[in-house]
């Protein structure tokens, strides 16, 4: 089993909620079904679990009276062998986007009290229009995302102290040895290629072969697009289906924003936006907006009509390139600026993971130009990334306000501090 850190998060969920449901959503194949099980079997006598997707037929226990006697009895009728004892059953609605009925019900069933409810779903934000009630107040949301490199690491075999190590060097910025530096940037080389898909991870973590790697991120490519033609609308299918497709041409290239004219000649956000909102609503991509002033609070500065698009899963993006990316980023013969997008794309998988919002800057005649913006404490942290060790004429320049008490250099290099900036290896920024 790999190992998760959002195991702890359900447990907390558990013990402090109050006749309240969790709704666990993501992006298809990031482990929902597979973690939400094992967190079943961990803490609960029985789990009673209704999957819309792959059962169909379940859908019509909700077609009539949604009192909670009526639906545990239908449940008991169409899942022979379960058990519902209160205070020890997880009843478990899987792709629940598919019943929109029993996403009403959850409000009945988390009132009731006698049975936990965890709803896990893909593209909820997809088919909202079908849901006649919302469970509001009844419901605490939850994003999963891909393994993120901490978890990475835990599948290759490096125990947390060891990654603890690691964090030292976050925390106060030094040299880290070569020796360990070069092995640490090697493993998030195969991070970036492998990306954090769990079948994915396992799959290579058992038979180190990037041929299966590459095989099932094509598996997964596949499904989003049958996704694309399952939930969306007729008319905007060869839209989003476009809009998807331009993702690595969009990164490969030196935009300062998400360009419509890459996804069709004169393209407009007319005509085109509503598909990078389906996309983004899907979890399949993680959009980055700019901001008008680097200050406190960003959204407060978000430029709506300017952002970039990332894959939420760069493993996803690498395979989107073809095989011949793989090596090339394993042995580091990529240049240009595909491997700029290749490298943004992993840290803004890195922040999101956190629920860190993507926020980047850039003026108007781009004499500054910083790929992210964090905050700590009300303060405004720039992030500048680099796949090699360039410099940093934007982050030195942004430095120079008093307001901006430091920023952060990544680099394929080592550690060190000058003055406010302090550089670090790419790798470190899963501690930022």
């Amino acid at each position: 089993m790999l190992k998760r850190k959002i195991i702890k998060r359900l447990k907390e969920w558990k013990d402090n909620h109050s006749k309240c449901a969790l709704l666990v959503k993501g992006a298809r194949q990031v482990g929902k079904t597979y973690i939400i099980r094992e967190f079943g079997k961990q803490f609960y006598t029985n789990t009673v679990e209704l999957n819309f997707e792959k059962d169909r037929g379940l859908r019509s226990i909700f077609d009539g009276s949604l009192e909670v006697d009526h639906l545990i009895q239908q449940m008991s009728l169409f899942i022979p062998g379960s058990q519902f004892i209160p205070g020890e059953t997880l009843i478990f609605l899987d792709e629940i986007q598919s019943c929109p009925n029993a996403r009403t019900a959850v409000k009945f069933l988390a009132d009731d009290g006698r049975f936990d409810v965890i709803e896990s779903g893909s593209l909820l934000g997809i088919n909202y229009k079908d849901v006649s009630s919302y469970p509001v107040g009844y419901e605490t949301p939850i994003e999963m995302f891909p393994l993120d490199f901490e978890e990475f690491l835990w599948a290759m075999g490096i125990d947390e102290s060891a990654i603890s190590g690691l964090k030292e060097f976050f925390d106060d910025p030094s040299k880290i040895p070569d020796e360990l530096n070069s092995r640490m940037i090697s493993y998030l080389r195969q991070y970036i290629v492998i990306g954090g898909m769990p079948k994915v991870v396992d799959t290579f973590v058992r038979t180190n072969n990037y041929n299966d790697v590459f095989d099932l991120q094509q598996a997964i490519l596949a499904n989003y697009a049958d996704d694309i033609t399952k939930y969306s609308a007729v008319p905007d299918k060869p839209k989003i289906r476009a809009c998807f497709n331009s993702i690595p041409a969009q990164l490969a290239k030196e935009n300062t924003k998400f360009q419509y004219s890459v996804v069709e000649h004169k393209g407009t956000a007319r005509k085109f936006g509503s598909s990078i909102e389906w996309l983004s609503d899907a979890g399949i991509i993680q959009l980055c907006h700019n901001v008008s002033l680097p200050a406190f609070p960003l959204n407060a500065y978000e430029k709506s009509e300017q952002f970039r698009a990332y894959m939420t899963d760069t493993g996803l993006l690498t395979a989107m390139y073809g095989y011949d990316m793989k090596a090339a980023i394993i042995q580091d013969t990529l240049k240009g600026p595909a491997k700029g997008g290749i490298y943004e794309n992993l840290i803004a998988g890195m922040l999101a993971v956190k629920g860190i919002p993507l926020y980047y800057y850039r003026t108007d005649n781009g004499s500054i130009e910083i790929e992210f913006l964090i905050t700590d404490n009300s303060s405004i942290v720039p992030v500048e990334v680099k796949a090699k060790n360039g410099s940093t004429v934007s982050l030195n320049k942004l430095l120079e306000d008093s307001s901006i008490e430091k920023g952060y250099k990544l680099t394929s290099k080592n550690a060190g501090v000058s003055g406010k900036k302090i550089t670090l290896p790419l790798y470190l920024a899963v501690f930022l």
